[in-house]
């Protein structure tokens, strides 16, 4: 069995990702093993003394700095080890390009990582608790949504994960109790997304225009029933006390800057 051992100045999670996308095509015939935290030469050298018995063995490495990347290279060559820098070759390249030289900056590459699992995490949020699905996420949202039918909770909600942002959102209807939990979140987390009436009416129309078949006496897109969700959302949001934000011919995005900036400005 050749062992590969993913060797990084970080933590080591490229490093062993790349090993295990290698061991993934050998059916169980390499081992992965992750060294984190390499950051001196001595560190080299206690991990090679470690290594240089092993029978078949091969490092990865994803080393930043040069002089403990190049001594790694160098005490690998003369242990007959075989050793591949995944970045040292990238860097170089766009060093090239770009004329200047790398920050060489150990663990910069994880708050890369950092950013992108944090988006995951707030996309995946968002759609467990997408339409009220459960209250449960109340607690632990950056933001919560309210509005009526219509008015783009869902996708702000994943455009928000996309940044970063945990997002649920809760439609209003007045035949639907409000949770409590609602009244216990920290007003300003909580944006209320509002539209002219008549714009909302029209989206409703377009709405049941998609369907085959319309239940006969349905009011989702009837003038009295849209006003009578506007004024039991209206009285909801003055209750709440939260900030509104109106969405009338406002793009996602622009919504979006809203929500971003009054929570940048809270903090």
């Amino acid at each position: 069995m050749l062992k590969i051992f993913a060797v990084s100045d970080s933590i080591g999670e490229t490093a062993q990702q790349v090993a295990l996308a290698v061991a993934s095509q050998f059916n169980g015939e390499i081992e992965v093993k992750r060294v984190p935290y390499i950051k001196s030469l001595d560190d080299v050298a206690e991990f090679i003394n470690e290594v240089a018995e092993c029978e078949k063995v091969m490092v990865v490495s994803t080393i930043i700095t040069v002089n403990v990347r190049e001594y790694l290279t160098q005490k690998c060559i003369e242990k007959n080890i075989s050793v591949i820098n995944v970045l040292g070759p990238i860097l170089n390249v766009a060093s090239s390009i770009l004329g200047i030289m790398p920050e060489n900056n150990p663990g910069a590459l994880r708050k890369i990582d950092e950013s992108y699992f944090k988006r995951i995490e707030a996309m995946e949020f968002a759609m467990q608790y997408d339409d009220s699905k459960d209250y449960r996420g109340l607690k632990n949202a950056d933001v919560v949504l309210i509005g009526l039918s219509r008015t783009s909770k869902t996708p702000l909600s994943m455009y928000l994960a996309n940044k970063g942002i945990k997002a649920i959102n809760i439609p209003l209807m007045p035949e639907v109790k409000i949770p409590d939990e609602l009244y216990e979140v920290d007003r300003k987390k909580i944006f209320g997304l509002v539209i002219n009436p008549i714009q909302l009416i029209e989206i409703r129309k377009k709405r049941l225009d998609k369907f085959h078949r319309v239940p006969t006496g349905i009011e989702y897109a009837g003038d009295a029933r849209v006003l009578e969700e506007f004024e039991f959302a209206d009285k909801v949001m003055k209750r709440l006390g939260c900030k509104t934000i109106d969405i009338s011919q406002r793009a996602i995005e622009d919504t979006a800057l809203i929500i971003m900036e009054t929570l940048k400005h809270n903090k």
